[in-house]
């Protein structure tokens, strides 16, 4: 509503002056203010803040008179009457010297203010006044309070009299009325007679005039409180009457609010007590009370002392108090507080230490309540004058605070829109700013901050503009539009400002004319012609319908009241608007769909059409005149009024949806009454098609119907949305301290027909911990703004700095925030047995991204209060929303995400309500939804005995191997380790979302650098030495060495060798790698145990299809010119089409691109498409040395042994290979001339290749099965890369070590088995086998010698826990093959930051994610 905005400034005062200036009081135009000191009185201007005129009392008369206590304006800002301590009351008439001006403006020659501005003069320069005193009057008696009313002055004294004075000279005389002949009653109901007060000593302490229910506020010197009206117009003590406002007994001061026809009583307690007159009775009814709460402001609610003053601002939507303590405090009519400056920053130093509260002995509102003049109390000793030499000014005891206020305040027809807009005294505040980036790249501001992006995250499926969240809420930011200073220089303060629907234009009224501005064009639109700016005076706000500008104006050369419409795209001239005449003052003016709404006065209601024409504007006509005179007592009580769609009846828009959005009602705002005027369709109903559509809108309206109390804003939309009827059709009310209520339609389910005792509506109340200013309907959300506040006194060190305002105050800044309400009502419906409703309105809201967290709300609300109840709950809530959130899928997650932020005393009386957390553990395990399940063991860990968790464990941990969940793996062998060794009391961090790094791939290609091109010798010889890589540990390395003969870490052990033995037996090498290498398992160790087991190939030929399926790598296939006349027939050209398309089922066919020069090789793109050819997949794998490479089938080298070029892929994909290898390269193709034939050998060998990754990998698995000796599945491996180097190494290995013959003789079978099924199924395999036949040959020579079987012993198994860090040999060992070695934190980093590049490749393809192989 209002806000504070930053520092206050400190009036300078030109004058000499020792007096400490007393009071302060703008005049009623608030143009001027009065200061008024114990013998001086000075008239300020307040833009410019200039002093203009000083009186000085002479020394004689000061003495007569006595000091100057209060000062009073007359309405017309012609006089000022001044009270003193003697009993006198001086007036002084302020005489304007026409023409003449102390401050005018300097402009450059040539400027266009210069011509023809009408009222330049006035506008901008401070007048020159006088000030005579022209009449003194002496009441001989002590003077208390001081009243204006329209003709007379009221006066106060001590002697228990009321004064009625004259303004005008004082011509009849003065009437003085005992207040002890004023009869007061409780009520006015005239069968009660009044009491009299009934003592001689009683007077009025302080009173003031309320003109919406004609009468006095006063309060007594004895703390009671009361009304005092005339019956009639005459002002004789036998009119007056009374009225007591009977709790009140310590009343202190008092202030009336007009519009909202409010009296607010401050007391000695240091609350506010707030009344108003019921209109039947004439009793005075309390309406609500102001008060600080200890929760809030713990140290100071009870010590503020009594309240000292209390203001409205002019447009009587907030109060300003303060007490004798000090202190500022600013609350929304109805109760809502929004500032305090007794608490945080303004309480506090930076340092702890705690600030003297600013003490305030008088204040007044500026011009549109954008400033608050203060007079702080500060003592006159230290008020010593101080001059910086030739500066006479000094520091004078004026403050000024700065105000932003919401547009709602004046301007209520925004609250059909759904931004937030504040306006200040030359700036305007947007929340919109997001929008229009959306639309302009241009916008880049402040605002775009890396926030939102991440708030945007779950649903950035374009659902977000669909649903209107233009309001990002991920930041705090506004977008700030400065008002042009040619529009204000003349036309300040500004008046209303409106925003259009789609929040790309605003538009601002000044005191004449108006200004429009285009976020899109960030361009200001001002009038051509200043005359006709000058000439409009904007009465009842305005509004935007979809191009247009509509606003209700007043033609100050005509005298004639107009509303006038203006295209925003043309020029801003009269000549392009369209003008009608209105009858009436227009005070409000709204707009609904078509609909014109205005409301003028003379309390009558006027409806107009607006419709599009054919020239450039649009055109009016009127449809419907509705009088009010009968409900409504006075015009300017009318807070606001809007059409809207709400009807009581829902059962017709069940029939009839066209009818749902049409101008239902109207909500007329009322003093805060929200009274409803509904179309009476109790009349003949006329058909719709046999009539002029616009007959139908000329329905009579209904006697009104009084809504809601204390209602300080309405919303409402006029948009349809079949999904979120509940949200759209419903209405929001703000109604102050009592928080929001929403008046919500009750649907009768799948369109059954309602129970005749349903009701239709129900308004439903709940708290919000914000001031509501827009309402995003169908995103559940309410939109508001709050202060904020930043310490800048550790800048001022110096003792002298001490009494800078920067020291005293806080920077007060503006934020902007959000807050979802969804729970309370979902809540509020089951309280009322309404779960049926309740469970619609979820279900149309269950698609928000924020819907999980509603749920969670309302379930810990409810649990927080009545587990923490001191009484027994006759009628508990918990088991009620308990079911209801069963209701939907996220239960599980609602209630354990609950549980953990709840404190552990309350989870026994939550899971009595939701269930057993053992059932709803196995609930999660069948969803395999594990990462909940972790979390529920968490609380299983807390309520229950160590070994239950540890079977729960055993069984998610299981899971999770299955599944693959690796990083939940690593969380479980933790929590397993902790329970087994007595750590139960640190509960693991259970994830709720995987790491990255779970879907990464192979992690130990971080550490580790490895080449398949040694030559066999290099590897026979490395295998005689026993000398084994260690397998890196990952996140859990050090758990091997540690607690190696623990019993818990045997249990594990067990199951991870279990999983890994299940895992080689199902044939699902790729798992088993991604499992090692995430929890750091002992691969090489485990095989060496395993070799004669499960790690024993039986069925090659099956092996060698799964591990093509796996690594999606395709069958080997024959060129059609080498095929031989055996393979022509149809049998094996549908074997090799087949396999050909299981290739290209995974969208796995590669183009080809045919280079000359070096890139004779085609490229071969990657197979998934996704999986980039980034250097670090490549230089790791290819080899950078001597290579033996038997994949080309004709011989196209002859030195094949001593130097091979590695796969055509790897030297093609890569980008910055080492120059000695693409020399080498180039040397052995320069000389090559290839045939079409051996280019179709080279394609169809591409063809034959699968992904790089799955190289990477299987290479990495050969290298693994190598080191432990598994020689059967090494020869697997190497057929299916179809190098015969592999197959070779195998067999010198096999050849010159002595290997069991049980080996032997299982791969020889198995290699027969190939045989066969490659000349029967896959006759691609025929030619490589052919190639290695005669090696098979010799192993089965090997196969007939006996072998021991002892005497291979390839691990080491004190080696393996020891070198716990291979990476010293990896640099050796990459060197050693040419590649520059990194180092080890440049190596990890690098991978690390490819790693997050590649995690979202080929997710799709297979359960585990990507598998990113880096060799380094």
């Amino acid at each position: 509503m209002y806000f504070l905005s930053g520092w206050p400034k400190r009036l300078l005062c030109p004058l000499e002056s020792l007096e400490q200036p007393l009071r302060i009081q703008t005049d009623p135009q608030r143009a001027f203010f009065a200061v008024l000191s114990p013998s001086q009185l000075s008239i300020w201007y307040c833009r410019p803040s200039v002093l203009i005129v000083s009186y000085k009392e002479l020394a004689k008369a000061a003495s007569q008179f006595g000091p100057y206590k209060e000062a009073e304006w007359r309405p017309d800002s012609t006089m000022i009457a001044v009270s003193t301590a003697n009993g006198y009351i001086l007036f002084f008439e302020i005489p304007s010297e026409r023409d003449k001006y102390l401050y005018e403006p300097m402009y450059p020659k040539g400027s266009p203010h210069l011509k023809g501005t009408l009222h330049y003069k006035e506008e901008q320069c401070a007048p020159s006044l006088n000030l005579e005193v022209k009449k003194v009057l002496d009441l001989q008696a002590s003077i208390t309070s001081l009243q204006s009313t329209l003709e007379d002055l009221l006066v106060a004294t001590a002697d228990g009299f009321l004064h009625l004075v004259h303004w005008d000279g004082m011509t009849n005389g003065r009437k003085a009325i005992n207040l002890c002949t004023v009869p007061f009653s409780v009520d006015l109901q005239s069968s009660r007679a009044g009491s009299f007060l009934g003592f001689e000593d009683v007077y009025i302490r302080d009173m003031e005039y309320c003109a919406t229910l004609d009468g006095f506020a006063v309060v007594f010197n004895d703390g009671r409180v009361g009304f005092i009206t005339p019956m009639s117009s005459r002002f004789t003590a036998e009119q007056l009457h009374g009225v007591w406002a009977q709790d009140v007994i310590d009343g202190t001061c008092v202030a009336v609010n007009n519009k909202y026809r409010l009296m607010a009583f401050g007391c000695a307690n240091g609350s506010v007590q707030v009344y108003t007159i019921d209109t039947t009775t004439g009793a005075m009814q309390f309406s609500h009370k102001l008060e600080l709460t200890p929760k809030q402001y713990p140290d100071i609610w009870n010590k503020t002392g009594p309240v000292k003053l209390i203001r409205w601002s002019p447009d009587s939507c907030v109060v300003m108090v303060t007490w004798e303590c000090g202190g500022l405090s600013l609350w929304s009519v109805f109760g809502a507080q929004l500032i305090c400056t007794l608490g945080g920053d303004f309480a506090y130093q930076s340092d702890g230490a705690k600030k003297d509260p600013l003490k305030i002995n008088s204040m007044t509102w500026g011009s549109e309540g954008y400033h608050l003049w203060v007079i702080d109390g500060i003592s006159p000793s230290n008020m010593k004058p101080e001059r910086d030499g030739s500066n006479e000014a000094r520091q004078f005891g004026i403050l000024q605070f700065h105000f932003i206020k919401s547009a709602l305040t004046v301007n209520p027809c925004m609250s059909n829109q759904e931004q937030v807009l504040l306006q200040g005294e030359d700036r305007l505040y947007l929340n919109c700013g997001d929008a229009t980036q959306a639309q302009s790249p241009r916008n880049t501001s402040a605002h775009s901050e890396h926030k939102p992006t991440r708030e945007r995250g779950p649903f950035s499926d374009g659902s977000l503009d669909s649903q209107g969240l233009s309001t990002l809420l991920g930041h705090r930011h506004w977008h700030v539009v400065q008002i042009h200073s040619t529009y204000l220089e003349s036309n300040w303060p500004i008046r209303f400002s409106a925003i259009d629907k789609l929040g790309q234009n605003v538009a601002v009224v000044g005191k004449f004319g108006f200004a429009h501005y285009s976020l899109l064009t960030k361009k200001w639109k001002l009038f051509g012609n200043i005359t006709q700016e000058q000439n409009m005076m904007v009465t009842g706000g305005l509004a935007w319908w979809n191009d247009f500008i509509v606003l209700a104006c007043y033609n100050l050369n005509d005298h004639q009241e107009e509303l006038r419409i203006y295209l925003r795209t043309s020029n801003l001239d009269n000549a392009f608007a369209h003008i009608t005449k209105v009858q009436a003052d227009t005070l409000l003016l709204s707009v609904f769909r078509d609909i014109v709404i205005l409301f003028r006065a003379d309390c009558s209601i006027c409806l107009y059409s607006i419709e599009r024409s054919l020239n450039p504007t649009a055109s009016i006509q009127v449809l419907q005149e509705v009088s009010m005179s009968r409900y409504i007592p006075h015009p300017f009580l009318v807070v606001s009024v809007t059409l809207t769609s709400v009807r009581t009846e829902t059962g017709i828009t069940l029939k009839m949806p066209q009818q749902a959005c049409e101008a239902e009602s109207i909500m007329l705002n009322l003093a805060g009454q929200l009274i409803m005027l509904q179309r009476d369709r109790s009349g003949p109903q006329i058909r719709d098609k046999d009539n002029n559509p616009n007959q139908r809108k000329h329905l009579p309206f209904c006697a009104p119907v009084v809504l809601a109390q204390s209602v300080e804003n309405v919303w409402t939309t006029c948009r349809i949305n079949k999904q979120k009827r509940h949200l759209l059709e419903a209405l929001w009310l703000s109604c102050g301290g009592a928080g929001m209520k929403v008046w919500l339609p009750l649907f009768p389910r799948d369109h059954r027909k309602p129970h005749s005792f349903l009701s239709r509506r129900i308004m439903l109340p709940f708290h919000i911990n914000i001031y509501p200013l827009a309402v995003l309907f169908e995103d559940a959300l309410v939109l508001g703004a709050v202060n904020d506040t930043v310490l800048y006194d550790c800048l001022y060190t110096q003792t002298s700095a001490r009494e800078h305002l920067e020291v005293l105050f806080p920077f007060s800044i503006v934020e902007r925030t959000s807050q979802i309400y969804l729970h309370h009502i979902l809540r509020q419906l089951l309280v009322r047995n309404l779960g049926e409703q309740a469970l619609l309105l979820a279900h149309s809201c269950a698609t928000l991204p924020y819907f999980p967290h509603v749920l969670e709300l309302m379930l810990h609300e409810v649990l927080e209060e009545e587990a923490t109840s001191r009484e027994p709950i006759p009628d508990p809530l918990l088991p009620t929303v308990a079911k209801f959130i069963t209701e939907f899928p996220l239960f599980l997650q609602t209630v354990v995400h609950c549980a953990r932020k709840t404190e552990y005393a309350l989870w026994n009386y939550l899971f009595a309500a939701v269930g057993n957390p053992k059932d709803l553990f196995e609930e999660c395990l069948m969803a395999q939804d594990l990462d909940t399940a972790a979390s529920y063991l968490i609380i299983l860990q807390n309520m229950e005995v160590p070994a239950v968790s540890r079977q729960h464990a055993t069984l998610l941990f299981n899971t999770a191997l299955e599944q693959g969940k690796w990083d939940l793996c690593r969380h479980m062998i933790r929590f397993l380790k902790a329970i087994g060794s007595g750590e139960t009391e640190t509960p693991p961090a259970t994830p709720t979302t995987q790491e990255p790094s779970s879907s990464s791939g192979f992690e130990f290609f971080r550490h580790r650098s490895i080449s398949l091109s040694q030559s066999a010798e290099n590897l026979h010889s490395k295998f005689n030495l026993t000398k084994t890589l260690s397998m890196p540990s990952g996140p859990s390395g050090k758990r091997w060495s540690k607690d190696s003969d623990c019993a818990e870490n045997m249990y594990i052990d067990m199951m991870l060798w279990r999983h890994a033995r299940r895992l080689l037996e199902e044939i699902k090498l790729k798992d088993l790698g991604c499992f090692a290498a995430q929890l750091g398992f002992e691969l090489i160790g485990w095989l060496c145990k395993e070799r004669a087991r499960a790690a024993r190939v039986d069925d090659f030929v099956f092996a060698l299809k799964k591990l093509h399926k796996d690594f999606l790598w395709p069958f080997p296939v024959i060129p059609a010119s080498s095929i031989n006349s055996p393979f022509k027939n149809g049998k094996y050209k549908t074997a090799m089409g087949e396999h050909l398309l299981k290739s290209q089922s995974a969208d796995t066919f590669v183009n080809m691109d045919m280079d000359t020069g070096v890139s004779n090789t085609p490229r071969s793109r990657s197979w998934l498409g996704t999986i980039s050819s980034s250097q670090r997949e490549i230089d790791t794998v290819s080899s950078h040395g001597p290579h033996m490479q038997d994949a080309f089938l004709s011989p196209l080298l002859s030195k094949g042994d001593e130097c091979s070029i590695g796969s055509a892929t790897d030297l093609t994909e890569t980008s910055s290979m080492v120059d000695g290898d693409w020399t080498m390269v180039d040397e052995n193709f320069s000389s090559l001339s290839l045939t079409q034939s051996e280019l179709e050998h080279l394609s169809l060998e591409l063809a034959s290749k699968g992904p790089h990754k799955s190289q990477v990998q299987l290479r990495y698995l050969l290298h693994i099965f190598m080191e432990a000796g598994c020689l059967d599945w090494c020869i697997i491996i190497g057929l299916i890369l179809r190098e015969s180097s592999v197959i070779n190494q195998v067999f010198s290995i096999m050849q010159s070590s002595d290997i069991d013959g049980e080996i032997c003789q299982n791969i020889k079978t198995g290699l027969y088995a190939v045989d066969k099924w490659a000349s029967t199924d896959c006759p691609g395999y025929k030619p490589f086998l052919n190639i290695i036949k005669p090696q098979i040959q010799k192993l089965s020579e090997i196969a007939e010698e006996q072998v021991q079987p002892e005497a291979f012993q390839p691990v080491n198994p004190s080696k393996v826990t020891e070198q716990a860090n291979p990476r010293a040999e990896e640099s050796r060992t990459s060197s050693s093959h040419g590649t520059n070695p990194q180092s080890d934190a440049g190596n990890s980093g690098a991978s690390r930051h490819e790693e997050d590049k590649s995690k979202t490749e080929d997710e799709d393809s297979f359960q585990e994610g990507s598998y990113d192989c880096v060799v380094s």
